[in-house]
């Protein structure tokens, strides 16, 4: 925002020209910052209750730690999926508190932990195999201020596993199911509970899977109610949804 802007919104609302909720609501659709390779929303998370999440994939090294580095000096907390090892070490290198999270392929910063939500969010993958994109959503998660619980290697191919984690799954405010193969798993826990479920398709499994379209489509065809699907591999939009209905479940905007 132009400081010249903000000095003049700070001084109305000082007036009482302008109330602070209004206030707030002008700074909700204020402009990005410009940085010719990127444009950053610093006002994201007065609209939708979390901070622009970097997404490294395709950015280089540098572009991905000048991003972090604006974020922070706006007060912002900060995440960064799909990150490479070129991208951890530069971002390391330029903020030495940054978490490196390997299994879920992000770095996190964190100045201000986000505010704890009751309850709890399951994630659950069929095989460990699925585990990086479950990790994704997990820490996606965890990173908004809830709490996750991980039903990890529960795959259809011996369902008792799964069925002894029914306290886990029931008692969860949003699951995410996360599986490869023929996708199956969501349809199974979509029957076993009264809770939404977030059904990730991952792109693990012999040819016939297709790099995760078979999953994909045999989640968009679950005969079980509740369950929603993602993109094949998306484990952090299914992680967002999940908070978004763990808000929802602890009151906001209410």
């Amino acid at each position: 925002m132009d400081q010249t802007k903000l000095m003049e919104l700070l001084a109305a609302v000082a007036s009482g020209e302008v109330s602070p909720g209004e206030a707030t609501d002008k700074l909700k659709t204020l402009p990005f910052e410009d940085m010719g390779f990127v444009k950053i929303d610093h006002h994201r998370e007065l609209r939708q209750g979390h901070p622009e999440t970097i997404f490294a994939q395709g950015k280089t090294p540098e572009q991905v730690a000048k991003i972090a580095t604006r974020m922070r000096e706006h007060g912002s907390n900060v995440l960064a999926t799909r990150c490479d090892a070129d991208v951890v070490e530069a971002v390391l290198a330029a903020h030495a508190d940054a978490v490196h999270h390997e299994a879920a392929r992000c770095i996190s910063i964190t100045s201000s932990p986000a505010k704890a939500l009751s309850g709890h969010i399951a994630i659950v993958c069929a095989g460990t195999s699925d585990i990086p994109v479950a990790e994704e959503a997990a820490l996606s998660c965890s990173f908004n201020g809830c709490t996750v619980e991980r039903v990890y290697d529960v795959g259809v191919a011996g369902l008792h596993r799964v069925l002894e984690q029914q306290s886990v799954l029931s008692g969860a405010n949003a699951i995410v199911v996360c599986a490869g193969m023929e996708g199956a798993l969501a349809s199974v826990v979509g029957g076993l509970v009264d809770k939404p479920v977030i059904a990730v398709p991952t792109s693990v499994g012999y040819g016939a899977s297709f790099g995760g379209i078979a999953a994909l489509l045999g989640m968009l065809n679950s005969c079980a109610t509740g369950v929603s699907v993602v993109n094949i591999d998306n484990g952090y939009g299914a992680g967002m949804m999940a908070v978004a209905i763990n808000r929802i479940a602890n009151g906001a905007g209410s």
